[in-house]
């Protein structure tokens, strides 16, 4: 009689039962591909014995720190790493971490370029290893935005504009803490810790690439078959961590970090209440940069940039509406208006007036802005024609001066709002905010001020290439130099990570000697027993 239940044996269900079980042909794959001999492996080739090799363990190593001086940060949050003496150490921490980071993750991302480290079916192994090092670009960034300190104010000023002009500005608000510190602490740290994961994974699957030369190349994909040595992989990791954990120590006690306070626009009004009220006149007149932007922010055209033919931006469409003119003038007035004296009436008046009549008020004020000057609380300005501007100009320096203009800017997403948008825009329209950048160093010509650090600490050094292009025609003068610059960085990043696959610049190593110098034990030894170094 046939049953549907699985046949039993003396030790239990039967193996044809087994095989079609999906968490058995797992388990059997994985240990297939993946014995524990390969995962931890207590030997390795004879020729993984250079300083090279050192420099993977101290790049995962130092993520590692990097991870748990975070998830220290993040657990305290932003009061704690400003406020508190321990707090401002582990922020140290952390920033050496990822400086320490980067730098072994570049010296082994070229050592194992000019490794060709793609041989033998390991394409994906370095694929790998070159997205990992983009997702840690990308969660450095993020991480720079989220400090929450004037560094944090500039770059992400100045990083707008590149994000607007290939359209990720649209939905990647560099402006925005709230969303930049969920990308830093959450997606993308996961990324790079699922992707190195995959990579060191396919460097236990391939094995490590033979040295250009030693076996024929239809065997570079197999399995090394030449003498091995001894190799304590769990020590190697041990002390590379130690390593790491007391260089990042030792950096952090002796330089600490940066962490200028943020500008807000109280200080601004404050410090320099002329330049407050001459870019307040710009917002109410839509002459300035935010005002005539373009988007992502409203339908100007001053900022909109073209590859060839085609706008990105434009494509992206408007998706943070700001209206220069409402946004820092009239409605904070309007919020203002029930107890100040006289200010409903201005504002009545304004309003009220045709669009010829407002113009001619504000292209008079912009006659008169050079010779404006502010005596105390008051807004003086030469006799002239400018209808109620002054009174509405004036009474905006009180708002702005009481912290009030803060509070109506950043309270536009309610209770929880960490959107910095629109503060941050009309602090950049200002002289004032360019003043302060240029004090602290964070200027150069154009766009090295992205990689620059407030003081004399290191910034973000592996932004270089980027930064660079700025520096290079056409680019240094075109009205399109974000986007160019950004097209030729993907182009750039394309063919970095698909080397693998690129006729002539894959086997471009083989014609550099570097590849020697890396190997060059195994081809002394190679040599000394007077075999032949190279196959081909």
């Amino acid at each position: 009689m046939k049953t549907d239940q699985p046949i039993s044996t003396e030790d239990g269900v039967a193996p044809e039962t087994l095989s079609r079980e999906w968490t058995h042909r797992l388990r059997q794959t994985l240990t297939g591909k993946l014995p524990p001999e390969k995962l931890l492996p207590d030997t390795q080739p004879i020729y993984v014995a250079s300083w090279i090799y050192v420099f993977g363990v101290l790049t995962l190593s130092a993520l590692v720190v990097v991870a748990i001086s975070g998830a220290i940060l993040a657990l305290k949050g932003p009061d704690w790493w400003h406020g508190s003496p321990e707090g401002h150490f582990v922020n140290s921490l952390h920033l050496w971490s990822v400086e320490l980071f980067f730098f072994f993750m570049v010296v082994h991302l070229w050592g194992k370029f000019f490794m060709a480290a793609w041989r033998g079916r390991r394409a994906m192994t370095w694929i790998t290893g070159v997205l990992a090092f983009l997702l840690s670009i990308g969660a450095a960034f993020t991480g720079y935005l989220s400090q929450q300190n004037f560094d944090s104010q500039w770059i992400s000023t100045q990083a707008k504009d590149a994000m607007n002009a290939t359209g990720i500005g649209a939905f990647f608000n560099v402006m925005n803490f709230g969303q930049m510190f969920m990308w830093h602490i959450l997606l993308l740290p996961l990324l790079v810790v699922l992707v190195v994961a995959i990579h060191v994974l396919l460097v236990r699957y391939r094995g490590v690439v033979p040295p250009i030369g030693s076996v024929p190349r239809e065997a570079e994909a197999k399995p090394w078959r030449g003498r091995v040595r001894p190799y304590d992989i769990l020590k190697e990791a041990t002390i590379a961590f130690v390593v790491v954990a007391v260089l990042t120590l030792g950096l952090s006690i002796v330089f600490g970090s940066p962490d200028d306070p943020a500008v807000t626009i109280r200080q601004w009004a404050t410090a320099d209440p002329v330049d407050f009220v001459q870019t307040a006149a710009t917002e109410l007149a839509g002459t300035s940069e935010t005002a005539t932007y373009g988007p992502p922010y409203n339908n100007g055209t001053g900022f909109v940039q073209n590859l060839g033919p085609i706008s990105l931006q434009k494509l992206a469409g408007v998706t943070q509406p700001i209206n220069a003119a409402q946004t820092f003038v009239l409605q904070p007035l309007r919020l203002a208006e029930a107890v100040t004296p006289g200010l409903a009436p201005a504002l009545a008046t304004y309003n009220d007036a045709t669009a010829a009549q407002r113009a001619a008020w504000n292209a008079a004020f912009a006659k008169a802005d050079a010779h404006l000057r502010v005596v105390g609380s008051r807004l003086i300005v030469p006799r002239g024609s400018y209808g109620p501007i002054p009174t509405l100009l004036s009474d905006l320096l009180v708002i702005a001066r009481s912290g009030g203009l803060d509070a109506a800017l950043e309270s536009h997403s309610a209770f929880y709002g960490t959107n910095y948008t629109k503060p941050l825009m009309f602090l950049a329209d200002g002289q004032y905010f360019a003043n302060l950048g240029a004090q602290r160093h964070l200027l150069g010509t154009p766009q090295w001020g992205m990689t620059n650090e407030t003081g004399n600490f290191p910034g973000q050094s592996w932004l270089w290439l980027y930064t660079f292009w700025y520096q290079v025609n056409p680019m240094a003068s075109s009205s399109n130099a974000d986007v160019e610059v950004m097209a030729i960085m993907a182009v750039l990043t394309l063919a970095f990570a698909f080397v693998p696959y690129i006729p002539g610049l894959r086997r471009l190593p083989e014609h550099v000697p570097l590849y020697r110098a890396i190997w060059r034990s195994y081809y002394r030894s190679i040599s000394n027993q007077g075999g032949a170094s190279d196959s081909r």
